[in-house]
């Protein structure tokens, strides 16, 4: 069973795209005891080195950043207005918490229009995410001396279980920075064939900036991103809409609207899987990116790079929903992949 009180802590802390302070000290407190080497570059991304038995790199990618927002007014009667951090659906935005994180953590609420005083022409149409506020339940005063342009806010939510499968925000991305720090608990009285760069990456929501950064910085010979994508296994669906299942197993991924994968780690990563009997599934995800093609394009040169990818249902919402043992099963495959790395022909064949 997987350690969910972990999952949940990880998820929980904040750490907006550029302010990753607090998540990225807890992973620094957490991998430390687990690795030869451990760092962070002038970006923010935390690289933590295990050390091989040859002079090969393989960059393991999971983004600490959470979509979020950030702070660009307080007016008169000391409502918050905000922009966003990374893509959003205006809708799922009804009725959140919030916390701004100011000179201390303010909780807030987001509001909009009563829908009591709605035009039938505004009733028509989908909210957009400049048609919210945040109420903090304060004076302006209080607020002004608390919140200032420029301040983060993250969502409030905490993880629970809920059948077979967690439910929370922000499992974009941090079941993937727990799955690695599990991957290096796992691994780390075992000899591995190559160096493992282990970076828990930054920025990623806003354009995969810290893996660009960190890829150009390690130059690996290999590259593994962790990272949620689609499970569109709903009520109403068309199998090919749905992406993957949840739990049906980890995903291999094929492609994604940044990447096509390098053919010969989609054999690798599926040959592996059979050959453990890992439960997998193939992704094919024709809109988003990952850090992998930061890592892939940002190599010199290029390498050769892949994903694995947890299926999640409502992404970018507070109810993000994975299977516990689909969580699993990207632990298995990941430590899989990163023991046997060396046992397989990359020649382009």
């Amino acid at each position: 069973m997987i350690n969910v009180e972990l999952l949940s802590k990880v998820c929980k802390i904040p750490g907006a795209p550029g302010y990753e302070q607090r998540i990225r000290q807890y992973i620094i407190e957490l991998v430390t005891p687990l690795v030869d080497e451990i760092r962070t570059d002038a970006m923010g991304n935390v690289i933590a080195l295990k050390k091989g038995t040859s002079d090969k790199k393989v960059m393991v990618a999971a983004h600490m950043d959470e979509i979020s927002f950030i702070v660009t007014d307080v007016d008169k009667e000391g409502f918050v207005r905000f922009h966003t951090l990374g893509g959003f659906d205006a809708k799922t935005l009804t009725a959140q918490r919030v916390i701004i994180h100011g000179r201390e953590d303010v909780i807030g609420v987001m509001g909009t229009k009563p829908i009591h005083v709605l035009t039938p022409e505004e009733r028509s149409k989908g909210p957009k995410t400049t048609d919210f506020f945040i109420d903090t339940g304060m004076p302006a005063e209080k607020v002004n001396q608390l919140v200032r342009i420029g301040d983060t806010i993250t969502r409030e939510r905490e993880l629970i279980e809920m059948g077979d499968c967690v439910n929370s925000k922000s499992l974009d991305n941090r079941v993937s920075v727990f799955i690695l720090i599990e991957a290096l608990r796992l691994l780390q009285n075992k000899t591995v064939p190559y160096d493992i760069h282990a970076v828990f990456t930054v920025q990623e929501e806003v354009g995969l900036r810290g893996a660009t950064a960190a890829a150009s910085g390690i130059n690996p010979d290999f590259g593994i991103a962790l990272d949620v994508t689609l499970a569109y296994d709903l009520p109403g669906a068309a199998n090919h809409e749905m992406v993957t299942r949840l739990g049906d197993g980890t995903a291999v991924k094929v492609m994604d609207g940044a990447t096509i994968c390098d053919y010969r780690m989609v054999n690798f990563m599926r040959e592996l899987a059979e050959k453990h009997k890992i439960p997998y599934q193939m992704e094919v995800l024709t809109a988003g990116g990952t850090d992998t093609a930061g890592i892939q394009r940002h190599s010199i040169g290029g390498c050769i790079a892949g994903a694995i990818s947890i299926p999640t249902r409502y992404l970018h919402q507070v109810i993000e929903m994975a299977h516990k043992d689909d969580i699993q099963h990207t632990i298995d495959l990941l430590i899989a992949s990163l023991s046997e790395i060396d046992q397989y022909d990359w020649s382009f064949r």
